[in-house]
C-alpha cells in the first residue's frame, strides 16, 4: 500500500512538472532543455553521497541502451517503464524507511520534533529543505516543499508518527522525477545563445567527473552565479579533479567508452575453457579500469600509450589465463607481459579478447568491428538477415581449417564483401589469442597468420596492431568525442567535428594525456551549451516524451 500511495504522489509530480514547462514557453524565459535518467551507478552513487553508504539500496533498475557507442546516450532518450515506475518507488520508500529509522534519525534528520506522535511543520521544513536541495540538485521551490511539508504533516496526523510522514515526503521526493532525471533547464546566455543554468553546469561537471550528484561546494557555485563564469568553473573543475573521487568518474567513462557492461551477458564453452568463471569476467575488467587509471589519471601518461604498454594489473585469477606464474601475496599486484609476449594494451587483455569473440572460438570479424566502432568511432552497419555464415561457423572444413581461410571464402560474396574487407583485417592480427584471450600460435595444427594491414600499412600481430592505433590521429579524436557525447548525453556519431575540434587540438597539444581533455572539454562553452527554443504543440513538452 505504502509504494502505490508513493505512485500516486509521484504522477502528481510527473503533471506539475509537465505544467511546469509549458507555463515557461516565452523566448527569454528559462526552459527545461532536457531529461537525462540517472544510470544505476549515478544513482547508487548519489544516494550513498547525500543519506550514507551504509543506506542499502536494493531493487530492480531501468535497462540502459547503447547509443552511438554509448551507455550514457541513451539517457536522454529513454523513459521510465511502469514497472521500472514501480520497482523505483519500492526503493525510494525502503531508503526513506532506513533515514527516518531508529538507527539512522539521529544522524541523518537535522532536527528532533517537537512531539513524536504528532505533525512538526518547521522540523519536517528544515529536513525536507535539506535533502530538497541535494535531491533535485537545485532549491525546492515554494509550492514543492509546501506540498512535502503537507504531505509529512498528513500522514503524521493519521499515524500518530512524526517519522512515518517524514518518511512519505522523502520517498516521494526519492520517487520523483526531478530525481529519477537530471532536468536541465536553459537560459539565455546573452549572446542570442542558449545556455544550461547553474544548477545544470553543476549537474553536468559532477556526473562527468565524480560519477554522482553535485556537492554542497558545485551547489554554492551554481547558488551565487560562480558557475557563469570561466573563471568559476575552472576552479571547480580544478577542485573537481583533485579529488580522489575522480577515480570513480572515469572508471565510469572508461567502462562506457570500453563496453565492459558485456561481461553481463559473455559465456564461453565450458568445455573448451575449463579455466572461464564469472570471476575471471570480473577481474578482467578490474584489470583493464586499474591499467586504463594508472596510466591516464596516477601517471598522466599518453592515452595512446594503452595501445603498446605491455605494463599491467593481475591477480591470481587472470595469471592461470595469461599463463604467468604468480608468486605474490597481494590480491592485485602490477606485472610486465614480456618482450616476446605478442600483448599489446587493452587489446590483448582478456576484456577485449573475450567480449568480443564466440563461445568457443575467437572471431576476427567481431573483433574488427569492435575495434573501429569503439577506437575509430566507425560502426559497422548489421549484415542483411539472409546473410550464409555456415562457410565461416564450418571448423572442421578439411581444407578451411584457420578462420582467415573461411573468411576469405566467405567474404567472396558482394553482400559479405565491404564489412569483412573493412573489419577482419584488423581482428586477423589477433587471431594469436583465442576466445578467452589465451596466447596460441596454431589453429587446427595450422601455423596462425596475424600479418594484416590498415589504412594502407601492413603489421604483424596486436603488437603491430597497437602500433598503427598508437599513431593514428582518429583514435583520440574519437576518444575525446566520445567523452564529449557521454558528458553532455549525446550520440556520438552525431556529434559534428566542429564541435569538438579545439578540445580534440588541446588535448593534442597537451600529449594526449586525460587531464588536459578533461580541462579544455569542461573549459568549452560547447559543454554547457542548450538548443535554441523549437515550436512545439503546448501538450507536448519534453517530459511528455520522455516519459511516454
Amino acid at each position: 500500500m505504502r509504494a502505490r500511495a508513493l505512485i500516486a504522489t509521484v504522477l502528481l509530480g510527473l503533471g506539475g512538472l509537465v505544467q511546469a514547462d509549458a507555463a515557461v514557453n516565452s523566448d527569454s524565459a528559462p526552459r527545461i532543455t532536457g531529461l537525462r535518467r540517472l544510470s544505476e551507478s549515478e544513482y547508487r552513487n548519489s544516494i550513498a553521497d547525500i543519506f550514507g553508504r551504509d543506506i542499502e539500496v536494493q531493487g530492480r533498475f531501468e535497462p540502459d541502451r547503447r547509443v552511438g557507442g554509448l551507455l550514457a546516450a541513451s539517457s536522454a532518450i529513454l523513459s521510465i517503464t511502469p514497472a521500472g515506475l514501480e520497482s523505483y518507488t519500492k526503493m525510494a520508500d525502503s531508503i526513506a524507511a532506513q533515514i527516518v529509522d531508529s538507527k539512522h534519525r539521529a544522524g541523518l534528520v537535522a532536527c528532533t520534533p517537537k512531539a513524536g506522535t504528532a505533525p512538526d511543520d518547521a522540523c519536517a521544513t528544515q529536513v525536507i529543505s535539506q535533502y530538497g536541495l541535494a535531491l533535485y540538485r537545485r532549491p525546492l521551490t515554494q509550492d514543492e516543499l509546501k506540498g512535502r511539508v503537507k504531505l509529512a504533516g498528513t500522514i503524521a496526523a493519521s499515524s500518530g508518527d512524526f517519522y512515518t510522514g517524514l518518511r512519505y515526503a522523502l520517498g516521494s521526493m526519492l520517487a520523483a522525477p526531478k530525481f529519477l532525471f537530471r532536468v536541465e533547464t536553459a537560459v539565455p546566455d546573452g549572446n542570442g545563445d542558449w545556455t544550461l543554468d547553474g544548477y545544470g553546469r553543476a549537474a553536468r561537471l559532477s556526473f562527468l567527473f565524480w560519477d554522482t550528484t553535485p556537492d554542497a561546494a558545485l551547489l554554492d557555485a551554481a547558488r551565487t552565479g560562480a558557475l557563469n563564469d570561466p573563471a568559476g568553473v575552472a576552479h571547480q573543475v580544478d577542485r573537481l579533479m583533485g579529488s580522489p573521487r575522480l577515480l570513480t568518474g572515469m572508471r565510469a567513462f572508461y567502462s562506457d567508452f570500453l563496453e565492459l557492461d558485456s561481461f553481463s551477458g559473455i559465456t564461453k564453452d565450458a568445455s573448451i575453457y575449463p579455466k572461464y568463471s564469472d570471476l575471471v569476467a570480473d577481474a578482467a575488467k578490474e584489470e583493464t579500469l586499474r591499467t586504463m587509471i594508472e596510466l591516464t589519471l596516477n601517471q598522466k601518461g599518453d592515452l595512446r600509450d594503452l595501445l603498446i604498454t605491455r605494463k599491467t594489473y593481475i591477480n591470481r585469477v587472470l595469471a592461470s589465463i595469461y599463463d604467468v606464474p604468480y608468486n605474490f601475496d597481494g590480491e592485485w599486484v602490477p606485472y610486465e607481459f614480456a618482450q616476446d609476449s605478442g600483448r599489446s594494451g587493452v587489446l590483448t587483455q582478456v576484456t577485449f579478447l573475450a567480449m568480443f569473440s564466440h563461445p568457443g572460438r575467437s572471431s576476427p570479424t567481431k573483433r574488427g568491428v569492435a575495434f573501429n566502432d569503439i577506437f575509430m568511432c566507425q560502426p559497422t552497419p548489421a549484415p542483411p538477415a539472409d546473410v550464409n555464415f555456415d562457410i565461416v561457423n564450418d571448423t572442421h572444413n578439411p581444407t578451411l581449417r584457420t578462420v582467415r581461410q573461411r573468411l576469405l571464402a566467405h567474404a567472396t560474396s558482394p553482400v559479405c564483401a565491404s564489412c569483412h574487407t573493412h573489419n577482419d583485417p584488423i581482428g586477423l592480427s589477433l587471431e594469436n589469442f583465442d576466445s578467452i584471450g589465451g596466447y596460441r600460435t596454431t589453429e587446427n595444427g595450422v601455423a596462425i597468420d596475424a600479418s594484416s594491414a590498415l589504412q594502407g600499412k601492413s603489421f604483424v600481430g596486436a603488437v603491430g596492431l597497437g602500433q598503427a592505433l598508437h599513431d593514428n590521429p582518429r583514435f583520440p579524436a574519437c576518444f575525446a568525442r566520445k567523452m564529449y557525447a557521454y558528458g553532455v548525453g549525446a550520440n556520438a556519431q552525431e556529434v559534428p567535428a566542429k564541435l569538438t575540434r579545439e578540445t580534440v587540438d588541446a588535448f593534442a597539444k597537451g600529449g594526449y594525456r586525460v587531464p588536459v581533455l578533461l580541462k579544455a572539454l569542461a573549459g568549452s562553452p560547447q559543454f554547457f551549451a542548450a538548443p535554441p527554443p523549437q515550436p512545439a504543440p503546448a501538450t507536448k513538452t519534453a517530459l511528455n516524451v520522455a516519459i511516454n
